[in-house]
This record gives C-alpha cells, structure tokens and sequence, in this order.
C-alpha cells in the first residue's frame, strides 16, 4: 500500500512538473504573453483533472454505500423492498448530481479565457 501512495504521489509531482512543457504553446507566439498563458492553461487542465477526479471518487464511494446498506436492508426484511428502491433510487441520483455539479464547473474553468480582452 506504501508503495502504490508513493507511486501516486511521484506521479502527481512529476505531472506537476511538466504540465508546463506539455502544453507549451506555439513557438510563433510572443515570449512575453505566452509564458503565463502557458502556465494557466496548464495549471487549469491540472487542477480540473484532480477535481473531477476527487469528485468521481466522493460519489463513487457514496453510491456504493448507499447500495450497499440498500442490499442490506432488502435482505432484512425483503417486504419494503418497493420503499427502500425507491429511497435508493432518489439518493443516487442525488449523490451523482453531485458529480454532474462538479463537471459543469470544472468544464467553465477548463474553458475559460482570461487573456480575452
């Protein structure tokens, strides 16, 4: 387990890294005003991969708690089963609004053109 949180971590310093040099844009453009377009394009591509990944894994853990105590519940007593589909049903789709919240935001700051005048 240490080596996989390591592993992570080197991974996201390296991304960190050479994000900059991986969006890098066209040579012909000016030194002075690429730099920090360069900079922002690259720290908003980071920053949204890790917010959408971070709310994938929120929601994905919520849903499968949810399911889970679901399950549980049907198999205690398989008489409310109608009930606790219907609460389960209205939870989840509550939970992956969630995720749908956090896309919306993270596609208006991916999108976004500060340099505009």
């Amino acid at each position: 387990m240490r080596k996989l949180v390591a592993v992570m971590i080197l991974a996201l310093v390296m991304l960190w890294a050479f994000a900059p040099l991986a969006l890098a844009e066209e040579a012909a453009a000016p030194a002075a005003a690429s730099g920090s377009k360069v900079y922002y394009y690259a720290f908003a591509a980071l920053g949204c991969g890790l917010a959408i990944g971070l709310a994938a894994l929120g929601t994905g853990i919520g849903q499968g708690i949810g399911l889970s105590k679901a399950c549980e519940g049907v198999a205690r007593n398989p008489g409310v089963s109608g009930k606790i589909t219907t609460t389960l049903i209205i939870g989840l789709a509550m939970i992956e609004s969630l995720a749908i919240y956090a896309l919306v935001v993270v596609l208006i700051i991916l999108f976004m053109n500060p340099f505009k005048l």
